[in-house]
Parts: C-alpha cells; structure tokens; sequence
C-alpha cells in the first residue's frame, strides 16, 4: 500500500501526487495517509486528484482516517465528504454560512 512521507506540502506535492497516482494505476485501493504530520491546502489537492483518478479507472479508494490537521483543512474548505468516501451520503456545503454553524 503507498503511503506518503510525514509531509504534504507544496514543497513535495507534485512529486507525492505522481507516486501516489502510479500506485492507483497499478491497482491499490487504498493510500495510508495516517502519518502525514505536516499539511498544507497542497495536501488535500493532491487527495483530490487521487480520487478523481481512481473514480476515472472505476475504482473506489480509501485514505483510512484522516489526520486531524488534514481533516480540519478539509473541513474547512468543504470537501471532507469527498475524501473520507461519503459523497452522496453528505452533501458538501456550499457557502462559507452552511459551514459554520
């Protein structure tokens, strides 16, 4: 199973992305992200597009659960249903008002 380094910034990114989306195209189903200390709105990108690749090939993939920091940034940009694998069962908000209650 891939599993990122303790960083995803937009220092390294770009390089995580491409081995992450090489171990999707080579059929996992799940990417460990649980040690991944240090985040930044790079990280949840790169979740993102790691979704949308195994969505493309057909596929379901799972990040297990989210450290907090990466969680609460997903939170707050509104995506959390998107990369915790709960899209249709939560809607994602869509203004900043249904997010903060």
């Amino acid at each position: 199973m891939f599993k990122p380094g303790a960083s995803l910034t937009v220092k390294n990114a770009s390089s995580v992305l491409g081995e992450g989306l090489s171990a999707i195209a080579a059929g996992q189903a799940s990417i460990d992200v649980s040690g991944v200390t240090a985040v930044d709105s790079s990280a949840v990108a790169t979740l993102l597009a790691w979704r949308r690749a195994a969505q493309a090939r057909g596929a379901a993939l799972d990040f297990g659960t989210l450290p907090a920091n990466l969680q609460s940034l997903a939170d707050l940009y509104g995506v959390s249903p998107l990369l915790n694998g709960s899209v249709g069962s939560a809607a994602a908000p869509t203004s900043a008002t249904d997010r903060h209650h």
